[in-house]
């Protein structure tokens, strides 16, 4: 029955891995798509966005739905449309087909990922174990994109775009298939425990749209009027969305869960941390590719050593330290390694040795994530009970997805208003850019000095899980 759990975990963590490598191995991908179908440079980035949308748009939903008619129903019904939706993305010969394949391709990660969390939280009731399966969900998490990278990388260059998306379909019917047979099956509190389906339209149109209007600005502009138009209606979307759950019998989303400090400052602290660590890669990106010169397959293999780093603590370490330390204190910890990462990046040279100057920001920030990511899972499913955790799994993706958006967003602005800034002072393009690049991490760093604030308000809360987790930890070595 134990190995039988650990088993399960192994496949809840190989469907994630697939939606979590998707979000990167396209980005390789892409300057062969645009030859192939002819996209120009703005419709090129629906590729991206018609996933993202759906994706950030859909969470919440997917994991109130999961309490309401059961998670492995849910898991596997978004398991099979995004392994169906990446059929079509591989087949796609029009722009308008591959467009659409990915949105599709979206929902179906939105509906699996979003159950995953909770699973996790009813399968390992015991605090020690439960730490140490989040450790291998946290690694799967935020290594499946250094993973997509190299991925992408060697997929183009051997075969071709398309069969970055014919993989997904022998490892999807497999994990479907293991987990038909594997995962406990629960039926869920009923759908009539929180059928508010108006306000399910209404949070759902208001992450949509807010998602869009962020992706946007990269042709618009942050500070456009059409990007204030567009972000107006989606906030007052998602305050009607408040006003309806308050008011609501029914709510989809419960307003209490956002009374535990736990919950809600572990929200926060993910959409800050998304902003800092999803900057990194991004900027990272470019600054390898436009500065450095690095080819796709040097791209992949330079963020090696986050994951490795980040595998090593996430698997190995975190359980223990939370076990002896707290999750609160490990979270700190994380974010003053990844603040000490962003701070050597920033200080850098233009032309940086990889191993003088970047090989350790990079080891460090795989430390720093390794620390955060379990802790701050734990945190934030902790304090809420088994008929909300398929909601709370949902809303903690929701907040990072959204985050992380925003913080791109920004932080692609300021490097942008910075370059531009440069060029007219005389300096060449390349001294621009890393100049952008470097204000950029700069900014993310800022970022995590503020993390590390909401993460000492935090703390003031109640230690989560520390006492529980030391004492299984004591009865494990007994």
């Amino acid at each position: 029955m134990k190995n039988s759990r650990w088993i399960s975990l192994l496949v809840l963590c190989t469907g994630f891995l697939l939606i979590v490598v998707d979000m990167t191995i396209v980005n390789v991908a892409l300057p062969s798509i645009q030859r192939d179908l002819g996209f120009s440079q703005s419709g090129l980035a629906w590729v991206i966005n018609a996933y993202l949308i759906a994706f950030g748009g859909l969470l919440l939903l997917a994991g109130r739905l999961g309490d309401l008619v059961g998670r492995k129903r849910v898991f596997l019904a978004g398991l099979a449309l995004f392994t169906a939706a990446s059929l079509l993305c591989g087949l796609s010969f029009s722009q308008p087909m591959l467009i659409a394949a990915r949105f599709i391709q979206g929902i179906g990660g939105a509906v699996s990922s979003a159950v995953i969390l909770a699973m996790i939280v009813t399968s390992f009731p015991e605090p020690l174990e439960r730490a140490k399966a989040f450790g291998i969900f946290s690694f799967v998490a935020s290594s499946g994109a250094v993973v997509g990278l190299i991925a992408g990388g060697l997929i183009t260059q051997s075969v071709s775009w398309h069969w970055i998306f014919f993989v997904n379909l022998p490892i999807g019917i497999g994990t479907a298939l293991l987990a038909i047979r594997l995962l406990e099956n629960d039926k869920g509190i009923g759908i009539g425990q929180g059928a508010d389906i108006l306000g399910a339209l209404m949070v759902t149109a208001a992450l949509m749209l807010g998602v869009y209007t962020i992706v946007q600005t990269s042709d618009y502009g942050l500070f456009s009027l059409r990007t204030a138009i567009l972000g107006t209606v989606a906030i007052a979307l998602l305050a009607a969305f408040v006003v309806r759950q308050a008011r609501s019998s029914n709510p989809i989303l419960p307003l209490r869960l956002f009374r535990s400090r736990q919950v809600s400052g572990s929200n926060l602290v993910q959409a800050l941390m998304s902003t800092s660590f999803l900057g990194f890669f991004f900027v990272c990106s470019l600054d390898f590719q436009r500065v450095q010169g690095y080819g796709p397959m040097e791209i992949g293999l330079a963020f090696l050593p986050v994951a490795v780093v980040m595998a090593l603590f996430s698997i190995r370490f975190s359980a223990q330290l939370i076990g002896r330390f707290g999750a609160g204190p490990m979270l700190v910890a994380g974010q003053t390694v990844a603040l000490l990462a962003l701070a050597l990046m920033a200080v850098a040279p233009t032309h940086a040795n990889y191993l003088v100057h970047l090989l350790l920001p990079m080891a460090l920030l795989g430390l720093g994530g390794g620390l955060t990511f379990p802790a701050l899972t734990m945190i934030a499913m902790a304090d809420v009970a088994p008929s909300d955790a398929g909601l709370a799994s949902g809303l903690l993706n929701t907040t990072g997805q959204v985050g992380g958006a925003f913080g791109l967003a920004v932080l692609a602005t300021l490097a942008g208003a910075r370059t531009v800034d440069m060029v007219h002072g005389g300096a060449d393009t390349v001294a621009a850019l890393a100049s952008g690049y470097h204000f950029a991490w700069l900014v993310a760093a800022g970022v995590v000095v503020v993390t590390l604030a909401v993460a000492a308000w935090l703390l003031r809360a109640k230690p989560v899980e520390h006492a529980d987790v030391a004492g299984a930890e004591c009865e494990a070595a007994a």
